[in-house]
């Protein structure tokens, strides 16, 4: 199903195997995997391409075409044509498998009839990570696989019998034995809903356990409805706050805009033209437009009954990014009240420097926040799952209007990195591969503090500027420049750091290694499944030269779901093992889990691999048009209302 991420771990006697699969488009499912052998030393990672080629009909299969080990080791190496029919509570598979699928081979490579060198496999695969497109579909031989799995109509079980000519070759060279049967049977247990448990008998060889969990991320958690709003309007004035004057449209909307989850900026009416203009936020509101309609409905009850007109300038993360154009409604009881009933006109975000009113919100008060956090190191072949629990101590202190001082600190409770005895063998600057000195000298430190200011200079150019310790490895100063044209897919950023490596403790104190890095970047927002693109070239923190690639879905729930590669100068040899940065991203909303109102997420990156080559400070630099992404343009373009756009 499009949007689900499944998390997999299976264990029997010979491996122990970790997977993520995620169906990234209707059409397109990506998975990698950790496995570990028990018999002997070696852990292998590799990711795995499935694309859908034909949906299944009332007459015709499901067919699919899929690649193992897309840029891994060749461990796993396997290519795949597999068609599969539903028959009621049976479902029949059937497919034609080049690698490690053709086993022993059932018949000759088709493919060898377009060339001969189809016909070779190499099974050199360097250092790994490699796109091994000199592998793909050759072979030989072909060999045939399947499987069926029938669903038992009235208990939450399945059984499932399958057919994998795969021969272990590569484990047979290290010394394990051959498959004693192509055969292999499982009853899987669907325990709860997204979760299945299954027994397998592999191979009539040895038996396995394996948990699966789904987690469909296109849906959302239905909404606990909030307690009845009761505007200021109908609060009896006794019970209004003193200091607040209840002559003043201005004062008594904030009072309902900020009690709503929203902020109100600055505000002016024009009684000339009679219109209001409204510089607004939004701190609670997962989906803009939702916050749009709350503050049109209170802008109703409280401007000046001679206001026809309201133009709503939206800010985000401190960047003017709209101009939202609407009608007020002259009767307020049968006005439209939806944002999506309204007729919305959505233009650059105007200058408003001298307006009547401003708020102004706390000043030279810090503002603490306390959480429990976690760290988690994952594909080290001695602890594949390293961790720490800690209190993450989150400082904010608003300088002005626009400048703030940020800042957090990590307490320590547990962790197990203090067991780690690696250490890096990379033959470049070392970056970022000294990560696990940080996590145990320093398992109690500053992570940030730092001076930061946003601001727009247009509607369409927003900058960002910053000094301090930007993270736990390096300290600096930066600033980025994004050029983002109203209406337009296409947006653009110049972006650039010093920065100075800290100490391993992190505290104040630094070691000898500084670096500029300097970035152009490039994004388009795609037509096509909500799909965000972008491109950043540039100089890296180990000096190396390239260019990083990345691709982001996101949600009308907020996730967001995404895959980066970076390919600099650094040759493979000398990047070392996974011959190059790559990864996948991950932000979970905390509304899609929580059920309530709330723009907090988690984000997070997985890599297979922390080297020094293509690295980077991941959130300093190009990162403005990803803090816009839920307020861009085709956000508010409702195709019932919006004029203009894409």
């Amino acid at each position: 199903m499009d949007g689900t991420l499944t998390a997999t771990a299976a264990t029997q006697s010979m491996t122990n195997a970790y997977a993520v699969t995620y169906q990234i488009t209707p059409w397109l499912e990506g998975t990698f995997r950790y496995t570990g052998w028990n018999d002997f030393f070696y852990y292998d990672r590799n990711y795995e391409a499935k694309a859908l080629l034909f949906k299944e009909s009332d007459y015709f299969p499901q067919v699919a075409i899929g690649i193992r080990d897309l840029v891994g080791t060749g461990v796993y190496g396997a290519e795949y044509l597999v068609a599969s029919k539903t028959f009621g509570d049976l479902d029949v598979t059937l497919g034609m498998g080049w690698g490690r699928l053709a086993g022993k081979g059932h018949f000759k490579n088709p493919l060898t009839q377009l060339s001969d060198s189809y016909s070779q496999r190499s099974n050199d695969v360097g250092l790994g990570g490699e796109l091994s497109t000199n592998l793909f579909f050759r072979g030989e031989q072909v060999g045939l696989f399947g499987g069926a799995q029938y669903t038992l109509s009235d208990l939450p079980l399945s059984i499932l019998v399958e057919y994998n000519p795969d021969q272990y070759d590569w484990e047979y060279r290290g010394g394990v034995a051959r498959p004693k049967s192509p055969v292999s049977a499982a009853l899987v247990w669907n325990a709860l809903p997204g979760v299945t448990l299954s027994l397998s008998r592999q191979h009539n060889q040895e038996w396995g356990l394996s948990i699966s969990a789904s987690l469909d991320t296109k849906s959302r958690l239905p909404t606990k409805a909030p307690p009845a709003f009761v505007s200021s309007v109908d609060i009896p004035d006794t019970q209004l706050p003193n200091q607040l004057n209840k002559d003043s449209w201005y004062d008594m909307l904030l009072y309902d805009v900020e009690r709503s989850g929203l902020i109100l900026v600055a505000g002016s009416v024009d009684d000339e033209s009679r219109k209001a203009t409204l510089v607004i936020g939004n701190k609670s509101y997962p989906h803009w437009p939702d916050a749009v309609d709350r503050l049109r409905v209170l802008a109703d009850l409280h401007l000046p009954r001679n206001v026809k007109h309201v133009k709503l300038i939206v800010e985000e993360e401190g960047h003017r990014v709209h101009t939202l154009s609407v009608a007020r409604g002259v009767d307020p009881e049968t006005a439209p009240r939806s944002y999506e009933q309204q007729e919305i006109a959505i233009t650059q975000a105007v200058t408003f420097d001298n307006p009547q009113h401003r708020t102004s919100f706390a000043q030279k008060k810090v503002f603490a926040d306390i959480n429990l956090a976690a760290r988690v190191q994952l594909f080290d072949p001695d602890d594949p799952a390293r961790y720490q629990l800690y209190t993450k101590i989150g400082l904010s202190y608003m300088v002005t209007d626009t400048v703030s001082l940020r800042g957090s600190y990590a307490v320590d409770i547990d962790n197990t990195f203090d067991t780690s005895t690696r250490s890096s063998d990379s033959v470049l600057p070392h970056v970022r591969s000294d990560v696990v000195k940080y996590l145990k000298e320093g398992d109690s430190g500053l992570d940030s503090l730092y001076a930061e200011k946003r601001g727009s200079l247009s509607g369409e150019m927003h900058y960002r500027v910053y000094g301090g310790i930007l993270e736990e490895m390096y300290s600096g100063a930066g600033g980025e420049l994004l050029y983002l044209p109203h209406g337009s897919r296409l947006g653009f950023s110049v972006s650039g750091n010093w920065v100075k490596q800290r100490d391993y403790d992190r505290s104040f104190k630094h070691l000898d290694y500084d670096a500029t890095t300097a970035f152009l970047s490039a994004f388009w927002a795609s037509p096509f499944y909500d799909l965000d693109v972008a491109v950043h070239a540039g100089k890296y923190l180990a000096g190396d030269v390239g260019a990083t690639f990345e691709v982001r879905r996101t949600f009308s729930n907020g996730w967001m779901v995404g895959l980066w590669a970076t390919l600099t100068d650094v040759p493979f040899d000398d990047f070392g093992e996974g011959s190059f940065d790559k990864g996948m991203f991950f932000r979970i909303p905390f509304a899609s889990l929580a059920g309530a109102n709330t723009r907090g997420s988690y984000a997070t990156r997985v890599r297979p691999i922390q080297r020094d080559g293509g690295a980077r400070l991941e959130d300093f630099s190009g990162n403005i048009w990803w803090d816009l992404r839920n307020a861009r343009y085709d956000v508010f373009a409702q195709p019932t209302s919006a004029r203009g756009g894409p």
